[in-house]
């Protein structure tokens, strides 16, 4: 058996920095003068104890490596045990939740799926909404962090190959995750501060700017109202649309940037690709409803545009029901949250390298049949893509392919209908936010499915977040035994 203390020395020390964060929002209470802050303070203090205790207990063994075992287990619990607090102020304070309720809420924050199972969200005290913001703040930095660090070493779904983007982390994961989380939380605040000043410009006011602003640089979508950004100004649509896009591409270009260096940015074909995935979702929408439905004005080019740009990016704000607008376009933006951002990004999903991935071996496959006595390899942004890279490239596909499968039925077992099934097992696994249909839809939320669904759902979140086969290694004996 491996030592798990480096593990729980790890996670404590992250819990405990989650309890410092519950104080913001009681403070915010407190000027306020609403009584909730007791809960903030309560939560805060549980979950700066526990996390203090379980860090100090095993600070003897903290180290500065880690095994491939330890690492797995690392990414997992800390995604598992910081929503078992970040639900205690969701349980003690104003919303009052049940226990699957807080829990379900605090995984959608800190995956930045941005699904809800709360309603009336104007009538929340303000500590609450900074809390959910902070929440999916909070996830979306420690996202990017794993995604440049920790899924590479671990070799899952491909992301190996980005272990020459800049930080060689081999046998020094954790201090090379304290370097680049330094240099990566610079930027991260700096994009959250420029987008919520260009909120305020555009008519928000000043806390409803931060609160958006973190849940749009995270790729989120927690609003602070039930109608989304349907309750906001042309402008800052506009604004919303450019800010998702910059969190969706890679954050080791724009620290690349940043040291001077521009042409990394300008050359990367994930980026090039991702945006191009856009503009063809937006003009094929476009055309449909400006062909079909008669809207052509700039107010309809706008909701396809912010819509559009929301779901590939699984922020999961919404500025209309697009159920309303027809079969073909919501049949596109489904499979478009399949697709998602740029790997090092906030974004989700299964992400456009690994579709650029599939295509070259693809194109690679019929050439070979084509001239059989050639030799053909499949490259990506000029290099040879090595053969462990496509197999667990592939192996992703596969493995996200019947894990929507296996959650589609166990939720349609609980009795939900087969576009709610379905499209909620998309939304958690892919993190995009809303579903399909009615309950789950741009105009509804998760709060009217049975307690079961909610469990699965909240599990397919965790599962999707840290891409898949990070967590499903946990369930094999070799793991174990290793």
């Amino acid at each position: 058996m491996f030592d798990l203390r480096p593990v729980g020395y790890v996670i404590g020390l992250l819990v405990a920095m989650l309890g410092a964060t519950m104080f913001v929002p009681m403070a915010l209470d407190l000027v306020d003068g609403n009584s909730h802050w007791e809960a903030f303070f309560v939560s805060g203090l549980v979950t700066c104890v526990a996390g203090g205790l379980v860090s100090l207990s095993c600070h003897n063994r903290r180290g500065e490596g880690l095994s491939l075992q330890q690492t797995f287990l690392l990414t997992t619990g800390v995604w598992l045990a910081l929503p078992m607090f970040g639900a205690l102020p969701f349980l003690l304070g104003a919303t009052e939740a049940r226990l699957v309720d807080a829990f379900f809420e605090a995984m959608s924050g800190l995956t930045t799926t941005g699904s809800t199972v709360f309603s009336d969200l104007e009538s929340l005290p303000r500590g609450m909404l900074l809390w959910r913001g902070l929440l999916q703040w909070l996830g979306g930095i420690g996202i990017i962090v794993v995604a440049m660090v920790f899924l590479p070493e671990l070799r899952v779904g491909g992301m190996q190959i980005f272990r020459s983007e800049g930080f060689d982390t081999f046998g020094k994961i954790l201090p090379r995750a304290t370097e680049i989380s330094s240099r990566i939380s610079v930027i991260y605040v700096s994009l959250t501060a420029m987008c919520a000043l260009a909120y305020v410009i555009t008519g928000m006011g000043a806390f409803d700017a931060t609160v958006h602003a973190m849940t749009t640089i995270a790729t989120g979508g927690f609003a602070n109202y039930d109608v989304s950004f349907g309750a906001f100004t042309a402008g800052t649509e506009y604004v919303a649309v450019m800010f998702m896009i910059l969190a969706a591409l890679p954050f080791v270009r724009f620290v690349q940037l940043t040291a001077g260096t521009a042409r990394p940015l300008l050359q990367d074909t994930q980026i090039r690709a991702f945006l191009l995935t856009v503009l063809v979702i937006v003009i094929m929408v476009t055309s449909w409803q400006v062909l079909t439905n008669g809207l052509g004005s700039e107010a309809g080019f706008r909701k396809v545009l912010f819509n559009a740009t929301s779901i590939v990016t699984g922020t999961g704000y919404a500025s209309a029901d697009y159920m309303q607008w027809g079969g073909f376009p919501v049949s596109v933006l489904f499979f478009a949250g399949l697709i998602g951002g740029c790997a090092g990004s906030t974004a989700c999903s299964i992400k456009i390298f690994r579709y650029q991935l599939l295509f070259a071996t693809i194109r690679s496959q019929i050439r070979k049949i084509q001239h059989p006595s050639g030799v053909f390899t499949p490259t990506y942004q000029g290099r040879t893509i090595d053969d462990d890279v496509l197999s667990s490239v592939m192996s992703f596909f596969v493995f996200f392919t019947v894990s929507l499968g296996g959650l589609a039925v166990l939720l349609g077992m609980t009795g939900l209908d087969f576009t709610t099934a379905l499209s909620g097992a998309a939304a958690a696994l892919a993190n995009i936010g809303p579903g399909l249909g009615e309950t789950i839809g741009p105009a509804g939320n998760f709060s009217t499915l049975n307690d079961t669904a909610k469990w699965l759902l909240a599990v397919g979140m965790l599962i999707g977040r840290l891409e898949l086969l990070a967590v499903y290694v946990l369930f094999t004996v070799q793991f174990w035994r290793a």
